[in-house]
């Protein structure tokens, strides 16, 4: 089994810039593995300020680019991890979360944490096939 990681534009060099020693995005044995991926600026590659359902939209946004710059797509996902700032965050999440997987959602699971090193409330990952 080989693995590629994925060159995502804007995303992978804010990484980079930022000295956080991940990749984006890899491809292994038929599925695309999505790192956390917190409300980043597509246009910047910072972060996105707002309430909570603003940064799930901005997550979501990334995490479709993401999958987009590997060749795949949000319909092939088959998991997702929302980690969130604020247990009581999870119903304005799933408000935004519907909107981009409207119908046969994939598995999914919330986990609450304590804080982050960075200014966010939310970082989301995903495994999909390729």
């Amino acid at each position: 089994m080989s693995k590629e990681v994925v060159e995502v534009p804007i995303l992978s060099e804010g990484v980079r810039k930022a000295g956080v020693p991940l990749s984006m995005v890899t491809k292994a044995n038929g599925f695309v593995f999505v790192s956390g991926t917190p409300p980043f600026n597509m246009e910047s590659g910072g972060f996105v300020k707002g309430d909570i359902e603003v940064q799930t939209e901005a997550c979501l946004r990334a995490l479709q680019h993401c999958l987009e710059s590997a060749g795949t797509s949000l319909d092939k996902v088959v998991m997702v991890r929302i980690y969130a700032a604020n247990a009581g965050f999870y119903g304005a999440i799933n408000r935004v979360y519907a909107r981009y997987f409207p119908v046969n959602p994939p598995s999914r699971t919330f986990v609450p944490v304590a804080s982050w090193p960075m200014e966010f409330d939310i970082e989301i990952e995903c495994v999909a096939v390729a």
